[in-house]
C-alpha cells in the first residue's frame, strides 16, 4: 500500500504530533528518524505508523505521495537528498498543518522565549474542561491529555507557536504559518544563536506574526515586555489586551498572595475576578496562567470559571516535574535552558521551600548554550541555588568554569553523566531540593541519581554544614 505521508524526523514532539494529527485524518503515515526510541515511538506504533531508525533513502521506497522535512534536517541527509533527486512531493510540518487543518479552524497561538509549552497546555485544557473540545498541538507530554496533539471536534486549534525556522528551504518562522485569530505573546529575549544574530532579527519575526492576525482577533501581550512593546511600535492592526503584575491599567493582572506563586488574586480592567489556588510554582507561570485565561476569554470564555479550573491543572511533564523523593532528597525535572527561565524556576522554588538546600544540576544542550551566547549571565541565574552542579561535554565551546567562576565553592563540573549523579549523591543530604534543567534528555541524569540513591547502602546526612 502506498504511504500518504513519509515524515522525517518524525520522532520530535512537534513531528510526532502532526503524525498523530494525519493518523486521525485517515491517512496512512510513516516516519524515519535518526533515533527511534520510547516514548514517541510507542506511542506513533501504537497508533499503526510504521518507523525506521536513521535517514536511510530506501526508506522512502516506495515513493509517498508526499514527504515532511523536519527543521532538524538540512542538505547532505541521504533521504533529503533522495527527496530532492527522485522530485518527491515535500513541504514542512507548519505548512502541512496549516494546509490541512489549520486552514478549516480558528487558531490560537501561544509563542514567547519562555513558558509556549505550559501556556499551550493550559489553554487547551481551559477550553477543553469548558466543553469546546479544541484541537491542539503541544510542544511537550500534557499530563491532563493522553496525547500531545490531536484533531479534537471543536472551531478552535491551539498551538504552540514557535519562532525557530521552518525547514532547510523555508528559512520563516514557524508561526508564520499558522495564521492565528488570537495570539499570545508572552514575551521576547534573545535565544536560537544558531540562526539569529541579535534581538532585533527575532522581533522582525514576531513582527511577522502580527502583521497576520486580523482586526477581529486579539493579541493577548506581555504588558511589562519592553521587546515586545518595540514589536507593537513597528505596527499593529489587532486589539491588544495586556498583562503583567504591576501598573493598575493592565487589562489582566495578577497580585500574589504567596511569594511561591501558588495562590494569586486575578484582576481584569481594575476589578477583581477572583482567587487562584493552584500546584505550579513561580511568578512566570503565574504569568503563564494570565495569558491562557485572557485569550480563553477573547473567544467568550468566562474568566471566573477559568480561574477555578486552575486548581485541576496538571501542567506538562519535564516542567518542574517531581521525579521522586529518596533518604528525604527531592528530585525534579525541568525544561529550563535560559538564563531567565533558569533563575524564575528557581526563584519558585526557593520561595516554596524556604531556607531548604536548593541544588541546581544544568546541562547546556540548546545550540545558544552551547555556543555560549548565554555564558556572561549564567551565574547570575543560579542565584537562588546553594550549590550548582554542570556537564560539562567535549563540544561545549566555551569555558564553563570561567564563566560561571563568581559561584565559587557552589560550583561543581563534571566531564561526564557519570561522574556529575557521583558527585551529586555524594554530597546531597536529607532535605535537599535537587532539580536537574536541560531541553534535552541529559542522558536521563535524574532518574540514574533516584536510581543510584535508592540502591545506595550510606544513607545522607541528616543535616550538615
Amino acid at each position: 500500500m502506498t504511504t500518504d505521508l513519509h515524515i522525517l524526523g518524525i520522532c520530535g514532539t512537534f513531528m510526532g504530533g502532526i503524525a498523530a494529527i494525519a493518523r486521525e485524518l485517515g491517512l496512512q503515515v510513516a516516519g524515519s528518524d535518526r533515533d527511534v526510541y520510547p516514548p514517541m515511538s510507542t506511542q506513533l506504533q501504537a497508533l499503526g505508523i510504521q518507523l525506521s531508525e536513521g535517514y536511510d533513502a530506501a526508506h522512502l521506497e516506495p515513493a509517498p505521495l508526499e514527504v515532511v522535512v523536519g527543521n532538524a534536517l538540512s542538505r547532505g541527509n541521504p533521504a533529503v537528498e533522495a527527496v530532492l533527486n527522485r522530485r518527491l512531493h515535500y513541504t514542512s510540518g507548519p505548512q502541512w498543518l496549516s494546509r490541512a487543518v489549520l486552514q478549516q479552524r480558528r487558531v490560537l497561538a501561544v509563542a514567547g522565549t519562555h513558558g509556549k509549552t505550559t501556556t499551550t497546555a493550559l489553554l487547551a485544557y481551559l477550553l477543553d474542561r469548558q466543553g469546546y473540545d479544541p484541537g491542539f498541538l503541544i510542544g511537550g507530554v500534557p499530563q491532563d491529555f493522553p496525547v500531545s496533539a490531536r484533531l479534537g471536534k471543536g472551531d478552535y486549534f491551539v498551538i504552540e507557536a514557535d519562532e525557530y525556522d521552518t525547514a532547510f528551504f523555508d528559512k520563516r518562522s514557524k508561526f508564520v504559518h499558522y495564521q492565528p485569530f488570537v495570539a499570545i505573546l508572552n514575551n521576547l529575549e534573545y535565544d536560537h544563536a544558531d540562526i539569529f544574530p541579535d534581538l532585533a532579527a527575532i522581533q522582525r519575526q514576531f513582527h511577522h506574526l502580527l502583521r497576520i492576525v486580523p482586526a477581529t482577533g486579539r493579541l493577548i501581550v506581555n504588558g511589562e515586555d519592553t521587546a515586545l512593546a518595540e514589536v507593537l511600535n513597528m505596527g499593529c492592526w489587532t486589539p491588544v489586551e495586556r498583562f503583567g503584575f504591576g501598573a493598575e491599567d493592565l487589562d489582566w493582572r495578577a497580585e500574589l498572595l504567596s511569594e511561591d506563586g501558588s495562590r494569586f488574586k486575578l484582576w481584569r480592567a481594575g476589578t477583581a475576578v477572583g482567587e487562584a489556588n493552584w500546584s505550579l510554582l513561580g511568578k512566570h507561570n503565574v504569568a503563564n496562567a494570565l495569558a491562557a485565561i485572557a485569550a480563553a476569554a477573547a473567544i467568550g470564555l468566562d474568566p471566573a470559571t477559568s480561574l477555578q479550573l486552575l486548581s485541576g491543572f496538571g501542567s506538562v511533564r519535564r516542567r518542574l516535574e517531581r521525579i521522586g523523593e529518596v533518604h528525604g532528597i527531592r528530585i525534579f525535572d525541568d525544561f529550563a535552558h535560559h538564563p531567565t527561565a533558569i533563575a524564575t524556576t528557581l526563584a519558585g522554588v526557593r520561595a516554596s521551600i524556604g531556607n531548604a538546600r536548593l541544588i541546581a544540576v544544568m546541562e547546556p544542550r540548546s545550540n545558544s548554550m552551547r555556543q555560549g551566547a548565554h555564558r556572561q549571565a549564567l551565574a547570575s541565574a543560579f542565584q537562588a541555588a546553594d550549590a550548582v552542579h554542570v556537564w560539562v561535554p567535549p563540544e561545549l565551546r566555551w569555558d564553563a568554569k570561567t564563566a560561571l567562576s563568581e559561584l565559587g565553592a557552589r560550583l561543581t563540573t563534571a566531564a561526564s553523566v557519570l561522574e556529575l549523579i557521583a558527585n551529586i549523591a555524594t554530597s546531597a543530604r536529607s532535605g535537599d531540593h535537587i532539580v536537574f534543567m536541560s531541553n534535552g534528555g541529559f542522558e536521563g541524569a535524574s532518574r540514574r541519581l533516584l536510581t543510584l540513591m535508592t540502591d545506595s547502602q550510606q544513607r545522607p546526612m541528616e543535616n550538615g554544614p
